[in-house]
Order: structure tokens, then sequence, then C-alpha cells
């Protein structure tokens, strides 16, 4: 059972990595995909990093708060290179970038000094 706590950062994560997966995909279909190479980097480290915090908020591990910090700027980075792109799956996976990272910073606070 996942500690209630960490559930809406846990079900932003989730949402933010499945609309950074859509993103990377769709930016690989892009007619100038050169142009949305950061923006793929991004999305995949993005993705990856928050299905990690996920595993480390579900198991109330000791460093989640540590990683939640470091999840919020790949969130932030992410979110604000989607957003220069006027693609709608780029403004879909900035929206969500940003309210992941907002989750992290209210969740990382509580676990400082645990």
């Amino acid at each position: 059972m996942v500690p209630r706590r960490h559930q809406s950062c846990i079900e932003a994560c989730n949402v933010c990595a499945d609309a950074c997966d859509y993103c990377s995909s769709s930016c690989l279909q892009e007619d100038d995909v050169k142009m949305m190479a950061a923006c793929v980097r991004l999305d995949m480290d993005c993705a990856e990093i928050c299905r990690m915090a996920v595993a480390y908020m579900a198991r109330d591990s000791r460093y989640a708060g540590d990683l939640c910090g470091l999840c919020a700027d790949v969130c932030e980075a992410c979110g604000a290179e989607c957003a220069r792109h006027t693609q709608p799956h780029c403004q879909a996976c900035a929206e969500a970038c940003r309210r992941c990272a907002a989750e992290y910073r209210r969740m990382a606070s509580p676990f400082a000094g645990a």
C-alpha cells in the first residue's frame, strides 16, 4: 500500500511520465526531428526519473525527498523546453511537467531532515 502522503505526487508523476513518453514519440514523427532533439532527450529523462521517484515514494524510501528535489528540476527543464514548441503534445507535456514539478516541491519539503 502506498503511503497516503505520497499519493497525489505519485499520480502527478505517472501522468507526467506518460505525457513525456507520448511527447517524445510524437516529436519523432515531426517533419523537423532535429529541431525536436532537445525536447525528445528531456522527455526521456523526465519520464525515467519520474518513474524512479514513484518507486522511491511507494516504498517510502528515506532518499525520496532528495530524489524529488532533483525530479522537480528535471520536470521544470522539460516543461520549459516543451513550452517552446507549439505542437499540442508538447503543450500538454509542458503542463504535466509543471504540475509534477509543483507536486515534487511540495513533497520534498516533508522529507527534509527525515
